[in-house]
């Protein structure tokens, strides 16, 4: 079976890119967490359980 090796320069910056991938998607749920708060209102938090 052929396989294709990376030189370390490859794996550098597909890490770099996962890296970055990962930032993004913990922001955007950040993002979407905060604007949901906002416009549902923060009494959301004092609702009965």
């Amino acid at each position: 079976m052929d396989r294709v090796e990376l030189t370390e320069q490859q794996k550098k910056a597909r890490r770099s890119r996962s890296v970055a991938l990962a930032i993004v998607l913990a922001v955007l749920a950040v993002l979407f967490y905060v604007v949901t708060i906002i416009k549902v209102g923060p009494g959301i938090f004092n609702r009965p359980m």
